[in-house]
Formats: C-alpha cells, sequence, structure tokens
C-alpha cells in the first residue's frame, strides 16, 4: 500500500473530473446554439460555444484512445473555457433587444453551474472558469444588480473555499496515515521474518533473503547447517527456559562469527542455518570452524553430556550452493550434518569431503 496507489486514484479522480467538465460545457454550448420559437428549432452560429465544442470532443476523444496518455491540465481547460463563455455572454448580450436584466444572471449561473457539478474538488479551475464571466457580467451590468451579482458570486466562492480547505486538510490526513500504515507494514513484514527469540532470520526471511540473493549476487555461496549437539537431554534436564537461554547465546555466537552479509537463519528447534555468500569452499570451511569454536568458547555448562564434552556444541554440514538449487545444496549440507553427528559430534563435515570419500572407496575398490 504506498503513496504511489493513492497518487494514481487521485489522478483517476482528476481525469474523471476533467471529462465530466467537458461534457457538461459540450451539452450547454450545443443548447446554446439551438434556438428554440415555439414548436420550430433553428440552429445560430455562435464562434465561442462552436469552440467549446470542439474542443471539448477532441480532448474527450483524445481521452478516450489514449487512456494511460498525459491530459491538459484542467486548470487550463477551465480558463480556455471561461474565456469563451465571457465571449459568447458578450456577444448575446449585444443581440438581446429587450433586457430587464436577467439574462446576465442567468447566464452567470448557468457558469456555476457547470463548475459546481464538475469542479466541485478543484478550487482553482473553479475560479479560473468563473471569474472571466463574472467580470464581464459586473461590467455589462453597469450597476443594475450590482448586489444580487455580487451575491451570486460570492456565496458560491466562498462556499467552495471552505470545502476545499477541508479537502486539503482530508488529503493530508489521508496521506499521513497510509504513511503510517505503510510504515507498520514493513515493520510487521520484518518481525514476521524474524525468529522471536533469537532475532535471526526465520524460513520465511531465508527464502525472502535468498530470492534476492540469487537474484542479484553472482558468484559461489554454501550452505551450513548446524545442529546443537544432544539438545533435547540439555532441555529435559535444565528446563525449557534455561534451554531458550542456550538458544539465543548459541545464535549470537552464530552471528558474530560470520560475516555481515551472511544470512544466519533459525531454521528448526535447535537447528541453524548459515548462507554464506561469495566464498570458495576454503572460506566456508574456516567460517564453519569458526563458528563451532565461537560456540564451544561458550562454555554453556552441559553436565549432562560427559560422553561428548561438558559445554554446550555444535555439529555442521555444508554444501555448495549450485545453479541456484537450494534444495538440493540444503540436502546435500543434511546429509554432512548427519554424517557429522555420527563421527562423535562437535565436528564440521563438508559434502565435498563425502564425495571425495565416497571416490576413494570405489576406487580402492576396484
Amino acid at each position: 500500500m504506498k503513496l504511489q496507489s493513492y497518487d494514481k486514484l487521485l489522478n483517476s479522480k482528476h481525469r474523471l473530473s476533467l471529462m465530466l467538465f467537458l461534457f457538461l460545457n459540450t451539452a450547454t454550448a450545443l443548447f446554446c446554439l439551438c434556438s428554440v420559437n415555439g414548436k420550430i428549432t433553428t440552429f445560430q452560429f455562435s464562434p465561442p460555444t462552436a469552440l467549446i465544442v470542439i474542443m471539448s470532443v477532441m480532448i474527450v476523444a483524445w481521452m478516450l484512445l489514449k487512456p494511460s496518455g498525459k491530459f491538459p491540465l484542467l486548470n487550463i481547460v477551465a480558463l480556455i473555457t471561461g474565456l469563451l463563455w465571457t465571449w459568447q455572454i458578450y456577444l448575446k448580450y449585444e443581440k438581446v433587444f429587450y433586457f430587464d436584466g436577467s439574462f446576465l444572471v442567468i447566464s452567470l449561473m448557468s457558469v456555476f453551474f457547470i463548475s459546481a457539478i464538475a469542479l466541485g474538488d478543484h478550487l482553482l479551475a473553479f475560479c479560473l472558469h468563473t471569474v472571466p464571466p463574472s467580470v464581464a457580467v459586473l461590467v455589462l451590468d453597469r450597476g443594475h444588480n450590482t448586489l444580487l451579482i455580487l451575491f451570486t458570486v460570492a456565496l458560491p466562492l466562498i462556499g467552495y473555499t471552505l470545502h476545499h480547505l477541508m479537502l486539503r486538510q482530508r488529503d493530508r490526513f489521508t496521506r499521513q496515515l497510509m504513511r503510517q500504515l505503510y510504515e507498520e507494514k514493513e515493520t510487521y513484514s520484518d518481525l514476521s521474518m524474524l525468529d522471536p527469540l533469537t532475532g535471526l532470520y526465520n524460513r520465511r526471511g531465508l527464502k525472502n533473503r535468498l530470492d534476492n540473493i540469487l537474484e542479484n549476487h553472482a558468484g559461489s555461496h554454501f550452505v551450513l547447517l548446524l545442529d546443537i549437539d544432544n539438545f533435547k537431554a540439555y532441555n529435559d534436564n535444565y528446563g525449557h527456559a534455561m534451554g531458550d537461554q542456550a538458544l539465543a547465546r548459541v545464535s549470537v555466537a552464530i552471528r558474530d562469527a560470520v560475516r555481515s552479509r551472511d544470512i544466519v537463519t533459525r531454521y528448526g528447534g535447535e537447528e541453524f542455518l548459515v548462507l554464506m555468500t561469495n566464498v570458495n569452499e576454503s572460506i566456508a570451511r574456516k567460517l564453519s570452524e569458526r563458528i563451532r569454536q565461537y560456540v564451544l568458547n561458550l562454555e554453556i555448562p552441559h553436565r549432562f553430556n560427559d560422553r561428548v564434552a561438558t559445554s554446550v556444541t555444535v555439529s555442521a554440514g555444508f554444501a555448495p550452493l549450485l545453479e541456484d538449487d537450494f534444495d538440493a545444496a540444503l540436502a546435500n549440507a543434511d546429509r554432512a550434518l548427519y554424517l557429522a553427528k555420527s563421527r562423535g559430534r562437535n565436528t564440521i563435515l563438508s559434502y565435498e569431503d563425502i564425495v571425495k570419500s565416497s571416490r576413494k572407496q570405489s576406487a580402492d575398490a576396484l
């Protein structure tokens, strides 16, 4: 929910306002071109009204043919039509033989009627469309109905000015609310990708970062899968609260041992995954060993694990990420982890070591 969506909505509203404005002007201009005398309707050509019809039809046709194109500003169209209606009022006034003062007021109200319907949310366009005819009517009236004309002009202008200020306030509030909602969405999105206990990425966060890395970062990457040795026994003997503390401390050690560009994830209960980016096998092995040593240096007591060590330790397996096949790399790292645990735990094993060992055994068998 970005502000661009809201701006797009406002642009669409602006486009519809322009189309409605042109339609009303076209309808009024066509009515002015027709003179009704009893049951007989005659056509009376008038340059300003003809120009209004032509201009309106051309702009509407352009908007329909190019829905995504850029269109004339509403303010410019409002000013041009306002000037054309001023011309029309002047021409028509000269042809009125018997004038009782109503023609100018009715003409002015017609202009305000168009503006009120189509330009209610656009104060500047409203003024540009109504001010030229208002000035012309005041001049042509020569003081006969000044108060009536001023009232006709002032009341809508005051009303629409107040209406515009309320709309501006609403728009600011809406933008502020949308910005706040977007920021909160980003915050919740980030939180949904983090493990609440350790602060590391969860599987969703890993997938998000993995997609970005595979798309934007070339090079060789390695998947490292770690597991806390005999953690079930630790939980059973010390309790889950102490187990959570151990998990939190181990996660900090892993994060401190790797580089800032590596992705550390709590992949399961006591299982962690590190995506080591832009490394070769030698560096991946050194980073893995560094993590193992960092965890060992924590010296978290594990007295019920005397057969292995008196402190909490981790075993790990790592494998290269080839051809962006993360699942295959994860399966290979998991196989290396399984063998590392079977060899006594507190051990790091590479999938390449397994492959080389299998090749050697095959060669020896031959």
